[in-house]
């Protein structure tokens, strides 16, 4: 039981107010006994719990809804991704609608008309016939696969002119030789009844590059009118350093694109690219170049391909004969092996055309820097010499060895057998039969080299044997004298070439318009 008692306005009791009973239960404040609001109730509970713990309890599901009520409130106002049109800064009324659509450009990109289109009129009166133009000139271009008549065709020709016009350029100029591209104007004259086709009255075409071919009415029929086109075909000349990169520097010396990439192609076969071409070499090569009386230009085939160090040559290459293979001065000739006995009797072929430059044995490896053993002997020679099978053989290995670069390994039978390495390029395949003096690769300087050599080694039983042991038959070289005069002839031509200059004294061409 409670008792009230009487309290003042300071909250402090009278003296003379005390409990009835010295055993009294305690006083009850009233003011505990006021209803809680709907604000107090909710911030008595704990809404945002860690999900982690109490996992199941009425907590964490009160947690757990509080989670899923911000999802769907989150949800509910994500933004669309539709276009907001923004109102226009000048109101735009119908009129001014109707102009802006005729003035536009995007019509034109659906291959339509723009610009106003006028209605008729009261004053607009039809008429039998409208008038056309007496010749219509038009400018075609010869599309691969296409063909003159068809193209004539296209452009409204009659069928007859067509076909006899494609008649005449095939006298003048075989089928297929006109190349794609080409460009053929011609004037189509009156018609000669309203709906029928245009006759021919003119056409020109460029049928060859020193070739240009017109077509003119003659009465009835047509006539060919052929056109020769001065072209002055002296070769030209260009000579530069190598810097960072020897294409970057041979196009800043003016040299065409495809052009470099024959004198690469060239080089490649007869050094490495990557290890014997250096920054301050002098590159020099010359091509064929065409010049119209008309302007045009044609890029020809490279002629001479060179590579200085210095004074010295490095390379000095020359297209010659029938096929795309440049050669030098050393590897022009060709070799004549006379074999002087078998295998046993010591009658292996010389591999390459050289000189000893290095025994079987012992040495210092110049590029290691210490002592081993070399098993083999060194023939120094030019680079892109070819090497030849010392004997007949089958082969066993051919491509790239370690320290031996690109190397050729031959069986030979009764346990002998013959190594070749650094070759600048492999001409034999594995599994290949070989013929003794057959060439086998070229002279180069690939894998632990440091300059053009070949590394001939022989094998016995399975082991290195000194190939100097045995003789070696005697080599004839014999030489085409006639060849080789006009090789060297025309070498010391193209070195005689002014840089930057055409070959001969260029001549006076007369410019030939079109008309």
């Amino acid at each position: 039981m409670y008792r009230a008692i009487e309290v003042d306005t300071a909250g402090h009791a009278p003296a003379f107010a005390r409990p009835a009973l010295a055993g009294a239960a305690p006083v009850l404040d009233l003011t505990q006994l006021a209803p809680q609001t709907w604000r107090e109730r909710l911030a008595a509970h704990d809404w945002t719990p860690d999900l982690a713990e109490d996992i199941g309890s009425r907590r964490w599901l009160r947690g757990m809804a509080t989670m899923l009520v911000l999802i769907g409130t989150a949800t509910a106002f994500w933004p669309g991704f539709a276009r907001l049109d923004a109102a226009p800064a000048v109101h735009i009324d119908s009129a001014a609608a109707d102009e802006f659509n005729a003035q536009a450009i995007m019509p034109q990109g659906f291959g339509a008309a723009a610009g106003r289109r006028m209605g008729p009129g009261y004053a607009l009166r039809a008429v039998p016939f409208v008038p056309e133009r007496a010749e219509v000139a038009l400018t075609a271009t010869l599309s691969p696969g296409d063909s003159l008549v068809r193209l004539f065709q296209r452009a409204g020709a009659a069928a007859d002119d067509a076909a006899h016009a494609a008649q005449l350029v095939a006298a003048a100029v075989p089928d297929g030789q006109i190349a794609p591209g080409t460009k053929v104007s011609f004037v189509l004259g009156p018609r000669p009844a309203p709906g029928q086709p245009r006759p021919l009255a003119h056409a020109e075409l460029r049928a060859r590059f020193d070739l240009a071919l017109a077509i003119n009415r003659a009465g009835p029929g047509l006539a060919l009118e052929k056109r020769a086109i001065a072209v002055d075909s002296s070769p030209v000349r260009i000579r530069g350093v190598v810097g960072e990169s020897l294409y970057r520097s041979a196009r800043a010396a003016g040299a065409p694109p495809q052009t470099i990439q024959q004198y690469l192609q060239a080089l490649d076969a007869h050094l490495s690219l990557e290890g014997d071409v250096q920054a301050g070499d002098t590159f020099d090569l010359v091509f064929a170049m065409k010049r119209a009386a008309t302007g045009e230009t044609e890029v020809g085939d490279l002629t001479y391909a060179a590579l200085d160090r210095g004074a010295t040559p490095v390379a000095e290459l020359l297209r010659w004969g029938s096929g795309d293979a440049f050669y030098s001065a050393d590897s022009f000739s060709s070799q004549s092996i006379v074999q002087t006995g078998g295998l046993g009797s010591g009658g292996m072929m010389m591999p390459v055309n050289g000189r000893v430059t290095s025994l079987y044995g012992q040495r210092f490896h110049p590029i290691l820097g210490y002592a081993r053993m070399h098993a083999g002997v060194d023939f120094g020679a030019s680079w892109g010499s070819p090497i030849i099978a010392a004997a007949p053989g089958m082969v066993s290995f051919a491509g790239y060895h370690g320290g031996h670069g690109n190397y050729v390994r031959l069986e030979h039978g009764g346990g002998l057998g013959t190594g070749y390495g650094h070759m600048s390029r492999i001409a034999v395949a594995p599994g290949e039969r070989v013929h003794a003096g057959e060439i086998i690769g070229y002279v180069g300087s690939t894998g632990l080299s440091t300059g053009p050599h070949l590394h001939y080694e022989m094998y016995q039983n399975g082991r290195t044997v000194n190939p100097l042991s045995g003789g070696f038959a005697q080599v004839t070289r014999t030489v085409d004298t006639k060849d080789l005069d006009a090789f060297r002839a025309k070498l010391a031509q193209m070195k005689s070439l002014r840089v930057g200059t055409r070959f001969a004294a260029r001549a006076a061409v007369q410019h030939i318009a079109m008309r």
